[in-house]
């Protein structure tokens, strides 16, 4: 059923929410006052809320950025991001050598790892949380270096499946994108992230982790994004809540 709610009207039907972060509380350079007032407010009904993200970054740096930001203490109970979901596939794959493409600020998700970032002629695998160029990066940059690794049929693991995020008025590329782009050339990317299965029973551990003792017929996806957020949300049995001022803002 499709319908137009608040999270005010649905939330007495559910114990717990499964809640995006970009484009639903923050719209990539700042917090959303009201998104955010509306997650105290539930939890402050009883209510247990889990922000899954697509980040790249592993939790506890994802909730120092968003502390910084001025998220407050009493939004959340807990988080699982893509970069927590990945961490596996990366830890089976070391030690090793990669060719890592993405910004350095998300060099938390390798620490602790032993993995040697070389050129595409000496690695293993491909490891990627995002264009380098973070802002204006796409896809199409990196034709060569991904032909490459075609030739030598490397794997790429990719760290957010998310194409684009909102970042204030504007879309950016993501992790995503440049996998989408591999495959199309013939690639194999792993990838386990939003709409993907593993995120989610992450996101479930970490609620029971906490003392919820509900299923999934009690939880309430919020996100942005159809093909990750809304997707995924159905892959894993749970409602959802489709916010449409995010990455598709613009269209809507």
């Amino acid at each position: 059923m499709i319908s137009r709610a608040t999270l005010s009207e649905l939330a007495p039907h559910y114990t717990a929410l499964f809640c995006d972060v970009w484009g639903v509380i923050r719209d990539g350079r700042a917090l959303i006052p009201e998104a955010v007032e509306a997650l105290r407010r539930y939890r402050g009904e009883g209510g247990k809320v889990c922000l899954v993200s697509n980040s790249p970054r592993r939790a506890p740096s994802l909730l120092h950025s968003l502390d910084e930001m001025g998220l407050p203490e009493d939004a959340t109970d807990t988080v699982v991001t893509s970069g927590d979901a990945i961490y596996a596939e990366l830890v089976a794959r070391t030690p090793g050598k990669a060719l890592r493409i993405g910004p350095d600020w998300d060099d938390a998700l390798y620490a602790g790892l032993g993995i040697e970032f070389v050129p595409v002629e000496e690695a293993a695998f491909i490891t990627c949380t995002g264009p380098d160029d973070y802002w204006n990066g796409k896809p199409e940059d990196y034709e060569a270096v991904l032909r490459a690794a075609l030739e030598r049929k490397l794997d790429l693991v990719c760290a957010n499946p998310d194409i684009v995020v909102q970042a204030g008025d504007r879309l950016i590329y993501c992790a995503g994108a440049i996998a989408r782009y591999y495959r199309e050339m013939g690639g194999r990317s792993i990838v386990a992230g939003k709409p993907h299965r593993p995120i989610y029973q992450l996101a479930f551990d970490a609620l029971r982790a906490i003392g919820w003792s509900g299923d999934a017929e009690q939880v309430l996806a919020i996100g942005d994004g159809p093909e990750t957020d809304i997707a995924g949300a159905d892959r894993a049995g749970i409602d959802a809540m489709f916010i449409a001022d995010g990455i598709l803002g613009a269209e809507m």
